[in-house]
């Protein structure tokens, strides 16, 4: 898993903007994981564009995630599925899928990412690291403490996400993250691979002086 620089697709960032077209800017300007995420598509628009996506992100060579739907991350052929805690359980979704596929779980305590690790995620989403407005329940920032607090609990990668910009993103990497995850860092800025290479130069800046 390549978790550096993580991208989230959201369809509502920006006028005229479609979850490919996200993802296509976003690979193009250095994205390592493309996360698929819609609460609001039917399974059958989610699905076609998880079929789309998954091709697109397998010829590039980059990670495809699916975010909460484990039956279309399985009819799709993606990587794996991101699950939350109002999501199915991380035990049950690792039933279903079985070894091979890759599940991440978002976890904003050390006491969630010890269970999820136990439950058999192989990654977790750790934050709000910063103030952001992308997720109206994303609840109280961690701050970097926080996120360094989850990543003490764990052997796995974690990713911080939340209010993650360029700019942010190396007190993130300084904390012990893996890789950062951004919506509209991304998905909103006027120029998408442009955005994601500043991203991922920031992300390699912050490790080397690790």
């Amino acid at each position: 898993m390549r978790l550096d620089v993580y991208v989230i697709t959201d369809a509502g960032q920006h006028p005229g903007r479609g979850h490919l077209d996200i993802a296509r800017a976003a690979i193009a300007g250095g994205a390592t994981a493309v996360q698929l995420r819609d609460k609001q598509a039917s399974a059958g628009d989610l699905y076609r564009d998880a079929l789309a996506m998954a091709e697109l992100c397998r010829a590039a060579g980059v990670l495809f995630i699916v975010n909460d739907r484990v039956d279309v991350a399985l009819a799709a052929g993606a990587d794996g599925v991101h699950l939350g805690t109002d999501d199915l359980p991380v035990a049950e979704a690792r039933r279903l899928m079985g070894p091979g596929r890759i599940i991440g779980f978002s976890a904003a305590t050390p006491e969630e990412a010890r269970q999820a690790r136990a439950d058999g995620a192989d990654y977790l989403g750790a934050g709000p690291v910063f103030v952001t407005g992308t997720k109206a329940d994303a609840g109280v920032p961690i701050g970097p403490s926080g996120l360094a607090a989850v990543c003490a609990a764990t052997d796995l990668p974690v990713v911080g996400i939340g209010g993650v910009t360029s700019a942010s993103a190396p007190a993130a990497i300084a904390a012990g993250a893996a890789g950062v995850a951004v919506v509209s860092a991304v998905a909103a800025a006027s120029d998408m691979a442009a955005a994601t290479r500043a991203l991922a130069e920031a992300v390699r800046r912050a490790k080397a002086a690790r």
